[in-house]
């Protein structure tokens, strides 16, 4: 596979204001084209990123009675442990040890006139074995969002709206989701599925994985293009939520995980910035130009359409990969 995504340098936002402008249009076009791509110059120091990464190999390596007893069944929220197979991508099982990490909230009371959506609303489940992991996550979740909301912004003036465009959908209660991920090695020679094929569903993903570590493709023109992580580096993605906010425009591309050989294994670590779960993100009104390229949007909208607001995506999507839990603390949603 001779393609590879693009490179950018956050970091030229505060070069000028002509390196901004061309920071902008590079965004634009990635995104527009692809639909990934690598971010560096991005601020997050190196230290907490190694952090991270070696606290994560610490919980994955707790007793699995440790690690089952936040097991993601004891929590409606859908947070917590998952074991190996636990999830499922399209039906199919993705091999996958993880924990899910949202924001700490008090949860919702359920009414009549309560959206089912507020159920995802609570608290996280921690390892008492292990007090440094929620340190460092809560750390990652508001530093990363920080970095995202940057993001967000330069796309705002690239796609000809005001900068701030998409604030409010993020300045109350927003739903960040960290998910801190070990593939064991499963594949013998022939690839095995880590992660089925999917698009995220919310708005922005920026991806952590371990130096030296393959696995990621992502779909360009029919093709499978690897990703592996470049060091220092994040692959960044969009969710359906802004492919659904520019008309298509910008584009929620498909990708999977393949996962590692027999005897290894890979450590990842995607944050998911999404808006509150009431949110309905803003349709833009893009620049003549701009519009005349807008291709809609990329999902069969009789099969698996993009909901308009954001918690009763956030809520299918969970209920459709774990249905475990879904039945136990769902089961009126069920179907």
């Amino acid at each position: 596979m001779g393609l590879s995504l693009p490179v950018l340098d956050l970091s030229r936002l505060d070069a000028s204001v002509e390196e901004a402008a061309r920071f902008r249009a590079d965004l634009l076009q990635a995104t527009h084209e692809v639909g990934f791509f690598y971010l560096v110059g991005h601020g997050i120091a190196q230290e907490l990123m190694d952090e991270l990464l070696a606290v994560s190999r610490r919980f994955f390596e707790l007793p699995t009675e440790d690690k089952l007893s936040l097991e993601n069944v004891h929590s409606p929220q859908f947070r917590g442990y998952t074991r190996v197979g636990g999830e499922l991508t399209h039906g199919d099982v993705d091999w996958r040890e993880q924990i899910d990490i949202g924001v700490d909230r008090d949860t919702v009371e359920p009414g009549p006139d309560v959206p089912d959506y507020w159920r995802l609303e609570g608290p996280n489940l921690w390892p008492a074995a292990l007090p440094e992991l929620q340190e460092v996550a809560v750390r990652w979740n508001e530093e990363l969002s920080q970095v995202a909301l940057r993001l967000l912004r330069a796309w705002a003036l690239s796609l000809g709206s005001p900068e701030n465009v998409f604030d409010s959908a993020f300045a109350e209660n927003p739903f960040p989701l960290t998910k801190i991920v070990r593939y064991p090695g499963e594949s013998d020679p022939d690839p095995k599925q880590g992660v089925g094929s999917h698009r995220d569903g919310g708005v922005l993903t920026l991806l952590l994985v371990e130096p030296g570590k393959g696995g990621l493709q992502v779909e360009h023109d029919g093709d499978w293009i690897d990703a592996p992580p470049i060091p220092g580096a994040f692959v960044v993605n969009i969710g359906e939520m802004l492919e659904l906010a520019t008309g298509g425009y910008l584009k929620a591309t498909l990708h999977r995980v393949m996962s590692p050989r027999v005897g290894s294994d890979r450590i990842s670590v995607p944050f998911f910035f999404n808006p509150a779960l009431d949110t309905v993100m803003p349709q833009l009104q893009l620049p003549a130009d701009l519009a005349a390229e807008a291709r809609g949007l990329s999902v069969d909208p009789t099969n698996s359409p993009i909901l308009g607001t954001y918690g009763d995506n956030a809520l299918r999507y969970r209920l459709r990969a774990h249905p475990n839990v879904a039945a136990i603390h769902h089961p009126d949603l069920i179907g």
